[in-house]
């Protein structure tokens, strides 16, 4: 792709925020800190994933690749965005805008559907234990991940292609910390009435299936969960779904404010404000929300930090042929956490 769009614009001006550079250093200083504890709690996760071998089921596979995704996510964004906040150049080439923009679409894209992804794979392992090992097999995981990030590649594609065609003659200055498509379609003096309808559309697809998917799994699971006998294995089974869902309506109610609001309705102010929350926040959250409140995860942690040795055959392992016993396993482990 060329690095010079039709208009001759060869580098953008993040407007960041230079309007309130009072608060530019704190600023700068809250996000390297989310940053670091981003970076610590994704890789940290991964590798804990790895190496401690009673992880190895499809909740936590499903896990591993949301952390990596989340890691990718917030390295695209926050390196560029502590740079303009503490340097005088606050500019990116016309590619470099559109390589950030195509990853982050193709992430944000992704991490969409793979929300939806572990819901079905708790809604498995809650409303039917005895068919788990079977429906979520090994083979099965690795095709549903590699779904959602051919998938997610792919729809960055169109709206990156889209966004590289337009004319952009009046001003280069994003009124944004990164480049993302709906302060870019302000920013052009093209005609973006197909581009605007093509975000609505692919954005609502894809929010708002997963989303159904979302919703659709954790009605079954929690009508499963009230008619657990054990009070105690209830509490701590909506304990854990609460959790969860506090993730996803951050997530999704953030996006859908962008991204599926009618144009005549866009601030470009609030909208910076908003994005900041998928930008920075649930990227920092996502290991804790999914896995420190988890007491497995816990468990591992300790294995690994004492050098503990177990039997990688107590659990039910991905891939593995399982029956009624490691089902029942997993519905008992779910209400543990």
């Amino acid at each position: 792709m060329s690095t010079e769009n039709t208009s001759g614009v060869s580098e953008f001006i993040f407007v960041g925020f230079a309007d309130v550079p009072e608060l530019k250093i704190p600023i700068f200083t809250l996000l390297l800190m989310i940053y670091v504890i981003t970076v610590v709690g994704n890789l940290g996760m991964i590798s804990l994933i790895r190496m401690d071998s009673q992880l190895h089921t499809p909740m936590y596979f499903f896990l591993s690749n949301l952390a990596f995704l989340d890691f990718c996510y917030s390295s695209n964004i926050t390196p560029k965005a502590l740079r303009t906040l503490l340097s005088e150049k606050r500019t990116i080439s016309f590619l470099g805008c559109l390589i950030q923009l195509y990853f982050f679409v193709a992430l944000a894209s992704t991490e969409i559907m793979l929300f939806g992804l572990m819901a079905y794979d708790r809604y498995v392992a809650i409303c039917n234990p005895l068919l788990y090992t079977s429906i979520m097999s090994h083979t099965r995981c690795i095709k549903m991940a590699g779904g959602a990030f051919t998938a997610g590649f792919l729809n960055s594609i169109i709206h990156t292609t889209l966004v590289g065609t337009l004319s952009f003659c009046q001003s280069n200055e994003i009124n944004h910390f990164f480049c993302e498509i709906p302060p870019l379609l302000k920013l052009s003096c093209s005609d973006t009435s197909i581009a605007e309808a093509l975000v609505f559309i692919c954005a609502g697809i894809n929010m708002l299936g997963s989303l159904l998917i979302i919703l659709s799994s954790y009605l079954y699971i929690l009508s499963t969960v009230l008619r657990m006998k054990s009070a105690k294995g209830r509490k701590k089974a909506f304990s854990t779904c609460i959790s969860h869902l506090i993730a996803v309506t951050i997530f999704y109610g953030t996006t859908i404010y962008v991204y599926l609001q009618p144009s005549s309705n866009y601030s470009q102010d609030q909208n910076k404000v908003v994005s900041m929350f998928y930008s920075f926040i649930i990227p920092m959250l996502n290991p804790l929300i999914y896995s420190l409140r988890n007491k497995e995860v816990k468990e591992a942690m300790k294995r690994v930090l004492l050098g503990k040795k177990f039997n990688p055959g107590v659990r039910d392992m991905v891939g593995r042929e399982g029956g009624s016993g490691r089902g029942k396993q997993k519905l008992d482990s779910f209400t543990q956490q």
